[in-house]
């Protein structure tokens, strides 16, 4: 991960930082092995403490499942 990335708080591991609508880069639950990130705008935010390490689960718009690994736009 781009160390800029975590430095601006665009990491997605706090749940105040993650609302419906934003743009995001997930990583889905079928690809948590390979590192595979999708893009996609959220939906619905499914953690529900203020912060996980690994990201902040929330499911996409289309539907898929994932832990956010970047905030594109807030």
């Amino acid at each position: 991960m781009d160390p800029l990335v975590k430095l601006r708080g665009l990491d997605g591991t706090r749940r105040a930082d993650i609302r419906p609508g934003i743009s995001v880069m997930v990583e889905l639950v079928e690809d948590k092995r390979t590192g595979k990130l999708t893009g996609g705008r959220v939906q619905e935010v499914l953690t529900s403490s203020p912060n996980h390490p690994h990201g902040i689960k929330v499911k996409l718009e289309n539907g898929q499942v994932g832990r956010i690994k970047q905030i594109i736009q807030k």
